[in-house]
């Protein structure tokens, strides 16, 4: 089974900048998704990008501020995440995409293999 790794969470002020990284052994065979959890909020999908990075997908909200892509040769998934509010407080978590209700989404439902997350806070 994979287990991903979650990083590159912290505090940032609005406006800023963060990037996230997710990594695991043989993650480049898969379709990759963030997913994020906000107090008192349920899952929400942010960003899913396929086994070769040619298709990304990005929730309404974030469109045009991150921007999901990855590195196979390490392994890695990347968010970059710019312009970020206040509302973008959650725990990040990655996880493999399982199924695809919508190609067009990422919900949460659809992934599986859910890394530990990482705390991602926007405030001044």
């Amino acid at each position: 089974q994979l287990q991903l790794v979650e990083s590159g969470g912290g505090l940032v002020q609005p406006g800023g900048s963060l990037r996230l990284s997710c990594a695991a052994s043989g993650l480049d065979y898969y379709a990759v998704g963030w997913l994020r959890q906000a107090p008192g909020k349920e899952r929400e999908g942010v960003s899913c990008i396929n086994n070769s990075g040619v298709m990304t997908n990005y929730a309404d909200s974030v469109k045009g501020r991150f921007t999901i892509s990855r590195d196979n040769a390490k392994n890695t998934v990347y968010l970059q995440m710019n312009n970020l509010k206040p509302e973008d407080t959650a725990v990040y978590y990655c996880a493999i995409r399982t199924s695809y209700s919508n190609i067009l989404e990422c919900p949460p439902a659809d992934f599986g293999s859910w890394g530990q997350g990482t705390q991602v806070t926007v405030s001044s």
